[in-house]
């Protein structure tokens, strides 16, 4: 790690011994710094192109595109890019078998709620359904034109299929037709939030 070491030393030494899933915590630690990273690459970037195009800043423009980008890095960090800080730190498998990508629906998801840990079961459902919401919050901010559900829903899919497909042929994850449920779900519900939040500002305001 670049920037987060010294912290998740101190948090190995007080919780490691204490924690049964503290690989997880890990994880969270080394996406972390993964996303800090490449959000400072990408405003270094960002920046640099704007001033060789000439284009002013708007500060609600850039702070939500901002989030959105941060959003992403975390969102791939956390379920593709896991243990590799480039690129080059991973291996393409392009003769996996299809049959270990689970296409019956729900049926894991079941077997995780009669489980040891119920932690695997919400991590699992709740979890995957969670880390959607704010791509149906953020994505229709970041574009230019009104996106409606139909986009919404289509957008959240496609991005679940394609980090689906990303973790079958890296290694990097389990491929599940029941992550694609929830993650799809997650970005329809992150969508109503957004409207909802959106009635209420125009009614006050």
């Amino acid at each position: 790690m670049i920037f987060l070491n010294p912290l998740y030393q101190q948090v190995y030494t007080t919780w490691a011994g204490r924690i049964n899933h503290f690989p997880l915590i890990r994880l969270i630690f080394l996406s972390l710094d993964k996303t800090i990273f490449y959000f400072l690459i990408w405003i270094l970037l960002r920046f640099t192109w704007r001033r060789l195009r000439k284009i002013g800043f708007s500060g609600k423009r850039e702070l939500t595109l901002g989030l959105f980008v941060i959003y992403l890095l975390l969102l791939f960090t956390l379920t593709v890019f896991r243990e590799g800080y480039f690129p080059w730190d991973f291996q393409i498998h392009w003769q996996r078998p299809l049959s270990v990508i689970n296409f019956n629906p729900l049926i894991e998801t079941v077997k995780l709620l009669h489980g040891r840990s119920l932690l695997d079961f919400f991590y699992n459902s709740i979890g995957n359904l969670v880390w959607f919401i704010p791509w149906g919050i953020l994505f229709p901010l970041v574009q230019k034109k009104q996106v409606h559900f139909s986009q919404t829903f289509i957008s959240g899919l496609l991005l679940s299929l394609v980090i689906e497909t990303l973790q079958f042929f890296l290694i990097t994850g389990v491929t599940d037709i029941d992550d694609v449920i929830f993650n799809t779900l997650g970005a329809m519900i992150g969508y109503v939030i957004l409207r909802f939040i959106m009635r209420i500002r125009d009614y006050h305001f």
